[in-house]
């Protein structure tokens, strides 16, 4: 397969070569944060990408009385050429009388070409591609509401400013909807490589699908062999507890209806969580669509700010902990277990939020996890609770464990000066032995050293920490964890007389001192 065949996009019309920027604004971005490479690709008709669906999909007739769209775009400082294929794509792989619209809101950009060069460039479309702008950052998630309320189609269909669209991807996620004004229908992602464009599937032949870990960190897996067995043929859709949060669609109507997002989550994330907890708990459900593909460019990096928001914690955060206080009930202790330095946090109020799950009558989260979200249980089993969490610090000095910027599968972790931040410094030690970080675990290599690795499934591992002595024990190897000359963490033969094997663990809540 030739480079040229995988970069067609079915962007007829469009030339990313008069709009391509100079390799010294590039080299100035750094990582070609606004994907736009040097050397824009080539366009021209339906490419290699196109075989990706599944090869049955095009045995599928589909209503012809389908629900109308309006494609929503949000975008915020993004590359013009992206920004524009993205348009293009979208126009020329949706049939005309089914695509109402395209609705893009600006959400305050600042990059020049995105003003009125935009304009006129979209002026081709006449009237197809509508444009408005934010008058102040308002982030992500409620400028996708404001898409949503200048939408004049049946069905709103959100999709990333960074994306290409196959062939026929539009008509199986209305058919769904014309099915069943409740679901959700999700596409699946594809990814499109952020330095040359190439398209391609980011899964196997096996069918996955969206769950999360306590961390309310999104994943995905392989779908259920029961949930597989209520379909007759391969190329169905099929259920799915969460979504990526990118790439769905919607009856219009029933988004309001459930109040769309919650008006208090702020910038970017946790929206794909309270949105698929509020659906499938009050009565409507999530369905990934395999006849349905759209491609996109997948980024390592935040390449914008939060803006002016004041907060003391990641605003992320403070969105997980929204959802986590209106849907999850019980369970809202495990993603404490998980986080404890954000509890406590003002999170604003979320009266209106409970009261809409009352008066739904909503089913509770334990309904949830034990008919939809099952899988969670196996692969992110309960944590148990913290004997003790913080800064691992030397109970004779002013040092605690840091991961020396050493990454998941590098190198041994050690000691640095305590700071006041916590991030690299905070830890947990559960009462059956783990110590974890985040979602990786602090696990002993043959040498002795300590590392980051992946946690193993259940939450269980040999440390005991003795509060009288400070010793940390490895009860498999008989060695506690030691401080050596070279300030990492090493194993050594337990001595509750040396200073360098005593430790104290102190809760640290940074946010306290500044509320």
């Amino acid at each position: 397969m030739t480079r040229a065949l995988t970069l067609r996009m079915c962007l007829e019309g469009f030339n990313p070569q008069q709009y391509a920027e100079s390799p010294q604004a590039e080299l100035r971005k750094g990582k070609l944060g606004n994907f736009e490479p040097q050397e824009a690709p080539q366009v021209s008709g339906p490419g290699e990408n196109f075989q990706l669906q599944e090869h049955k999909c095009k045995y599928w007739h589909y209503p012809t009385d389908l629900p109308t769209a309006s494609v929503i775009l949000v975008f915020h400082n993004e590359g013009f050429t992206t920004l524009v294929r993205t348009v293009h794509s979208v126009i020329n792989t949706s049939p005309s009388h089914l695509l109402k619209e395209v609705i893009m809101v600006d959400d305050y950009s600042s990059k020049e070409n995105l003003k009125q060069e935009l304009e006129d460039y979209l002026q081709q479309f006449k009237g197809k591609v509508k444009l408005y702008r934010n008058e102040q950052r308002e982030g992500l998630i409620r400028t996708r509401t404001r898409g949503a309320e200048l939408a004049t189609g049946d069905v709103i269909v959100f999709l990333d400013a960074h994306c290409e669209c196959n062939r026929n991807w539009l008509p199986p996620l209305l058919a769904r909807i014309r099915y069943d004004r409740k679901i959700m229908a999700v596409p699946i992602v594809d990814g499109i490589d952020l330095d040359n464009f190439e398209y391609r599937s980011v899964y196997s032949t096996v069918h996955h699908r969206g769950i999360f870990e306590w961390g309310f960190l999104y994943k995905e897996s392989q779908v259920p062999k029961k949930e597989l067995a209520r379909r007759k043929y391969e190329s169905e859709p099929y259920r799915s507890p969460t979504h990526a949060g990118g790439l769905f669609a919607m009856d219009k109507s029933y988004f309001f209806e459930l109040g769309g997002y919650d008006p208090g989550l702020q910038i970017w994330g946790g929206e794909n969580f309270e949105l698929s907890f509020k659906i499938w708990q009050c009565g409507g459900s999530i369905e990934w669509v395999p006849c349905s593909r759209v491609g996109h460019i997948y980024r390592n990096f935040m390449p914008y700010s939060t803006g002016t928001i004041a907060h003391k914690i990641p605003i992320i955060s403070i969105n997980y902990m929204r959802v986590v206080e209106v849907w999850l009930e019980e369970f809202r202790e495990y993603f404490y277990i998980r986080e404890p330095m954000v509890q406590g946090y003002p999170i604003g109020n979320i009266s209106t939020q409970l009261l809409f799950k009352k008066e739904h009558n909503c089913k509770s989260f334990k309904w949830f996890m034990d008919n939809v979200a099952y899988e969670v249980y196996d692969l992110y089993p309960l944590p148990p609770p913290n004997k003790a969490w913080g800064q691992f610090k030397e109970k004779q000095g002013n040092r605690c464990w840091d991961t020396m910027g050493e990454g998941v599968g590098g190198g041994p972790v050690g000691v640095y000066y305590c700071n006041s931040g916590g991030g690299n410094q905070i830890y947990r030690l559960n009462t059956k032995g783990q110590i974890a970080m985040g979602e990786w675990c602090i696990k002993s290599l043959d040498s002795g050293t300590l590392h980051l690795r992946q946690c193993d499934v259940q939450p269980t591992g040999p440390w005991r920490w003795d509060e009288a002595t400070g010793l940390i024990h490895n009860t498999n190897m008989e060695k506690c964890i030691d401080i050596r000359g070279d300030s990492r963490l090493h194993l050594q033969p337990c001595n509750p007389l040396l200073p360098s094997q005593m430790w104290d663990i102190k809760e640290l809540f940074p946010w306290k001192d500044s509320v």
